[in-house]
């Protein structure tokens, strides 16, 4: 079965918990590769090949690692992992929470009972992740402010959030790249889309996949997802991170400005920049979340179903105590 066409068998905390779950342990694997797509992805490069400012400059995902590692130590590929974590975990919690919220509602809503089209799918993973952004952006603004910034100048999630709030944008520099991650929530409706879509092309009739089945499917969609956003994940972290050098110190206004700026400087190849290890991660995390999410899931309606039998060998019991006590009563005759 590739499209559920009843309501789900867990209520949606439990399909968030699974999903947010799956995310922080997959991003904590591969953080350092969050680490070095970001500082790829924030360099600013001229068509000649000068890099702007005094940063080292990045030629490759190895090469980041290695100079990350010189400059920083082991640490450095983990700067801001916490925040980070922080915010994966929300942001899944809270798309998986509404994903499957109006997924149900739609399900529902519905005379017939159909698989909802490829369109509907990818429109009911776009409300979920409009919903789930407006919610979770400070914590993406604070994290890509911490992984961009040098040894010396960073720190701690909270006193990073206060410097943002402090600067000329007040505390609407929490909300940093809103319209980008708004327009971005295709990325995750793609993904999920695709997802289901592949599921249903590759696996029909299976209810449960393997471990091996969901992580191939997950990386599979992930890739497609990425390759087709990946100028506007490149103009938001552009966004939220320090304004290049070349700038002296102004910040953009919109996702539209730093697409342009980085258009002038690098050409059009700049939009794709980082590319390799954002999907590298997006494959490994998204293969990593749909399998960990798919045995989290199987884990909570085992869970419910012991907790439904127990349940319901209680109220048989107190039926049968109560059934007995009744006989029991002796009846007094006036």
């Amino acid at each position: 079965m590739a499209v559920q066409s009843k309501a789900a068998p867990l209520p949606p905390w439990g399909l968030a918990v699974a999903g947010s779950t799956g995310a922080v342990l997959a991003n904590a694997l591969v953080y350092p590769l969050d680490i070095v797509k970001t500082r790829l992805q924030v360099q600013i490069k001229r068509q000649g090949g000068h890099v702007e400012g005094d940063d080292p400059h990045y030629a490759s995902t190895w090469d980041a690692i290695t100079k990350i590692v010189a400059e920083d130590g082991l640490q450095g590929l983990y700067a801001g992992m916490s925040g980070s974590l922080l915010g994966v975990a929300s942001t899944n919690f809270a798309y998986f929470y509404w994903y499957s919220t109006v997924r149900t509602l739609y399900l529902k809503s519905q005379k017939v009972p159909a698989a909802p089209s490829t369109v509907v799918e990818l429109s009911l993973g776009a409300v979920a992740g409009a919903l789930a952004q407006l919610c979770t952006i400070p914590v993406a603004v604070i994290t890509t402010r911490q992984q961009t910034s040098k040894k010396h100048e960073r720190k701690g999630f909270f006193e990073t959030g206060r410097d943002i709030i402090n600067s000329e944008d007040g505390i609407t520099g929490l909300w940093r790249g809103l319209k980008a991650s708004l327009v971005l929530v295709v990325n995750p409706s793609i993904t999920y889309g695709a997802y289901e879509r592949l599921k249903s092309g590759m696996f029909p009739g299976k209810t449960r996949l393997t471990p091996g089945e969901a992580f191939l499917l997950g990386a599979m969609s992930k890739s497609l997802a990425t390759i087709a956003t990946q100028p506007l994940i490149v103009a938001k972290v552009g966004l939220q991170s320090r304004p290049p050098p070349i700038r002296e110190g102004k910040p953009f206004k919109g996702f539209i400005e730093v697409m342009q700026f980085i258009i002038k400087h690098e050409g059009t190849a700049g939009l794709f920049k980082g590319i390799g290890p954002q999907i590298l991660k997006g494959l490994l995390v998204q293969g990593i979340l749909m399998m960990t999410k798919e045995r989290m899931e199987l884990m909570f309606i085992l869970l419910f179903r012991y907790v439904r039998q127990l349940r319901a060998k209680q109220l048989a019991k107190a039926a049968e105590l109560a059934s007995k006590a009744k006989v029991a009563v002796p009846i007094i005759a006036k």
